[in-house]
């Protein structure tokens, strides 16, 4: 059986921009490229690394980026019942934003370990949920 791993956008920002983690992010690839892993991502957390992207260096720039990572993962679109419900919960009870709840949500009922930096906002449901983190700094 594969692993499942579901990417927050820090984790794919990181990979692209070579910043501390980009490694673990990397060997996470490797593994899908070799047929051990499966490796998510939420259309709302690709579009938070696109417009970052867009925004630090325009249109451009942000396409070429997007283009080249896409082939690494798969990209989970919309929301089925079972994630709508559970990233309600989830933003309520942590105060989270949307995109983290999704992101987190997605994780969830994947069953997958997430991948990410972001400890201020994550600790807490780390320590208070069912799912399993994957730091990568």
């Amino acid at each position: 059986m594969n692993d499942i791993y579901v990417l927050d956008a820090c984790a794919l920002v990181a990979l692209i921009k070579g910043e501390q983690g980009a490694d673990v992010v990397r060997n996470v690839i490797y593994k899908n490229v070799r047929g051990s892993a499966i490796i998510l991502m939420h259309e709302i957390n690709l579009l938070e690394v696109y417009y970052g992207f867009f925004r630090e260096r325009g249109k451009n720039y942000a396409n070429r980026k997007l283009e080249q990572c896409v082939e690494f993962f798969t990209t989970i679109q919309g929301l089925t019942s079972s994630v709508f419900t559970e990233a309600g919960r989830l933003k309520v009870t942590y105060k989270l934003s949307l995109a983290d709840a999704i992101f987190l949500a997605q994780a969830s009922i994947s069953n997958g370990t997430v991948l990410t930096a972001d400890h201020h906002e994550m600790d807490i449901v780390e320590q208070n949920e069912n799912i399993v983190f994957k730091w990568i700094r």
